[in-house]
């Protein structure tokens, strides 16, 4: 389980750690996804909070999840990044592992600073014309402000703003960080420091997920 901040860099991660080791990765917006797409009662439970771009509940992101849970199949391993979110999310998952006798989950927190999170989001730009992305500091066109494909505009996003950012910080801090306090009192917690590369940051991964 792959735990941080906005731009901590867990999807990359996992998405990499899934190829290498053939296991399973799995977000809350993929499962979100797929029970709409499979349609009933809980797709359309989903459906509003993502069509609108807001928080799922607590309750429909567990009755998803343990949905996801019963068919993944028999396979004890996979990596799941974006969840849980919350407290209650965290301690319904720790049930529904302990129900499948799944036991403690390996938790790793990319930590990076909340300051590196406003420059990695808040450094984000993207062609209006043909969607190519950019980064001002770590990616940056050959011309400020134009697209090096198609010459078109390059713009941020409006929640890549600062504020946004910061907002999301906020909630990240009050609704996540006890999650990460959780798993830390289990002694099932382990960090990564998400401000080296991405080559280092994936090694210390795998050797954590082989150990």
């Amino acid at each position: 389980m792959l735990v941080g901040p906005p731009a901590c860099g867990k999807g990359t991660q996992a998405a990499a750690l899934s190829a290498t080791l053939q296991v399973a990765h799995v977000s809350t917006g993929q499962m979100f996804r797929d029970a709409i797409r499979v349609g009933g009662s809980l797709g359309e439970a989903c459906r509003p909070f993502i069509d609108k771009g807001r928080l799922v509940p607590d309750e429909i992101v567990v009755a998803v999840v343990a949905q996801w849970l019963v068919r993944r199949g028999d396979d004890p391993e996979f990596i799941l990044d974006g969840f849980p979110r919350t407290l209650p999310q965290a301690e319904a998952f720790d049930r529904m592992l302990a129900l499948a006798r799944l036991g403690w989950p390996r938790v790793i927190l990319l930590d990076v600073p909340a300051e590196e999170t406003v420059r990695r989001i808040g450094g984000r730009r993207g062609c209006e014309n043909c969607g190519a992305l950019y980064h001002v500091s770590f990616d940056p066109p050959r011309q400020a402000g134009v697209c090096d494909r198609c010459g078109g505009r390059l713009t941020q996003r409006a929640d890549d703003t600062e504020e946004t950012v910061r907002e999301r910080l906020r909630v990240y801090e009050r609704l996540t960080l006890p999650v990460v306090e959780h798993y830390r009192q289990a002694g099932a917690l382990q960090r990564v420091g998400g401000m080296q590369s991405k080559s280092r940051v994936f090694a210390e991964l795998l050797r954590m997920a082989r150990a």
